[in-house]
C-alpha cells in the first residue's frame, strides 16, 4: 500500500511540473485574472460606456423610438420600427453619442465623462440647467446631493435610477 501511494504522489508531482500543465494553470489563471479585472482599471470613457450596458439593456423593437443601448431616434436617422439593432451596431451608436455628449462638457476636464454619462440619461437640457453644472462651475466638488437627486422617473425616486448615480460617482467622479 505504501509503495501505491509513493507512487501515485510521483506521478501527480511529475504531472504537475511538467511544462504542459504549467502552460494550461497559467492561461487558467490568467483567464480567472481578466474574469476578476476591476472595471477601474479602464480608461473614464471605457467605465461610462460599461455602467450605461448595464443599467439600459439593448433595446428591443418594442421600445422604439428608442434604440440599441437608449439611443432616441430623431428625425432623418435611418433607423427603422420594428428593426433591432445588433450588439455591435449598439455599441458603436452608444459610443457615437457618449463622445458627442462628453465634447459637449469639454470644457470641465475630468468632469466631462460623468457629466456625458448624465446627458446620454437625462437629456444635456436637463444637465445644462442643473445644480451640479453650476456647481462644478463654481469650483465646488461636493455634488454628490445634486447628482444623486437626478434618480426620479415619472415624478417618483426610482431606486434603479439612483444605484446607477451611486455606480456613475464611484466609477467616473474623480475628486
Amino acid at each position: 500500500m505504501k509503495r501505491i501511494l509513493i507512487f501515485l504522489m510521483a506521478i501527480v508531482t511529475l504531472a504537475v511540473t511538467s511544462p504542459a500543465f504549467a502552460a494550461s494553470s497559467r492561461s487558467a489563471f490568467g483567464a480567472q485574472q481578466r474574469k476578476n479585472r476591476s472595471i477601474m482599471e479602464l480608461p473614464l470613457f471605457e467605465r461610462a460606456v460599461l455602467i450605461i450596458k448595464k443599467y439600459e439593456t439593448l433595446h428591443k423593437p418594442r421600445h422604439w423610438p428608442y434604440v440599441g443601448y437608449g439611443h432616441q431616434v430623431q428625425p432623418g436617422e435611418p433607423y427603422r420600427r420594428g428593426v433591432q439593432l445588433t450588439e455591435a451596431q449598439a455599441d458603436a451608436l452608444l459610443r457615437k453619442d457618449l463622445a458627442k455628449f462628453c465634447a459637449l462638457y469639454s470644457q470641465y476636464g475630468k468632469d466631462s465623462v460623468l457629466l456625458g454619462a448624465l446627458a446620454y440619461n437625462c437629456g444635456p437640457g436637463v444637465v445644462n440647467k442643473s445644480s451640479i453644472l453650476k456647481k462644478l462651475k463654481s469650483g465646488d466638488r461636493n455634488i454628490f446631493k445634486a447628482y444623486t437627486s437626478h434618480c426620479r422617473y415619472k415624478g417618483k425616486r426610482h431606486k434603479g435610477l439612483y444605484n446607477r448615480r451611486l455606480t456613475e460617482l464611484a466609477a467616473l467622479f474623480i475628486p
